[in-house]
């Protein structure tokens, strides 16, 4: 189980350098670039909008957070071994995974929400890479979050 917890605890931890990652590109994006020095604003173009880093950075950050927190909880996780592997490496999917969704579809014509063209844009190649590893992770993590907590409800850890 420690392994399983030292794979959650460092990807989680990356899963929030990504996000923090995305507030640069957020910043970029809101200011034009980087403020070197008062009013001096050394241009760095990016891609996407400031909405779309928005929800890189708070929902990257928040993914992260959820990862670490499992991981520090499966220890209090009534599960077969099999069920750890799954929701160790589950979660660790799915976080990394919203990552890519974040990243390329901020950069997708139709934000990565559908494999063809919807009512935002059309489909491209940033879409599909960011919707593909996405959808099945929107049901993954229901899944998860419902074994954790039968786990966690199931433990005869009176501690």
């Amino acid at each position: 189980m420690e392994r399983l917890q030292r794979v959650m605890l460092i990807n989680g931890f990356m899963v929030i350098l990504f996000a923090m990652l995305a507030g640069f590109m957020l910043m970029f994006s809101l200011l034009g670039g980087l403020e070197l020095w008062p009013e001096y604003i050394v241009a760095i173009p990016v891609y996407g909008t400031s909405e779309g880093w928005v929800r890189a950075h708070s929902g990257g950050a928040m993914n992260g957070l959820l990862v670490v927190a499992v991981g520090l909880s499966l220890p209090k996780m009534a599960l077969s071994r099999f069920q750890q592997r799954l929701t160790a490496y589950g979660f660790v999917y799915v976080a990394w995974s919203f990552t890519v969704f974040y990243w390329f579809g901020n950069a997708a014509g139709n934000r990565a929400l559908t494999f063809g063209d919807n009512p935002l844009g059309s489909s491209d190649l940033f879409g599909v890479i960011g919707f593909l590893p996405a959808l099945p992770a929107v049901f993954l993590v229901v899944l998860l979050l419902g074994l954790a907590t039968k786990g966690i409800w199931s433990s005869t850890d009176g501690s």
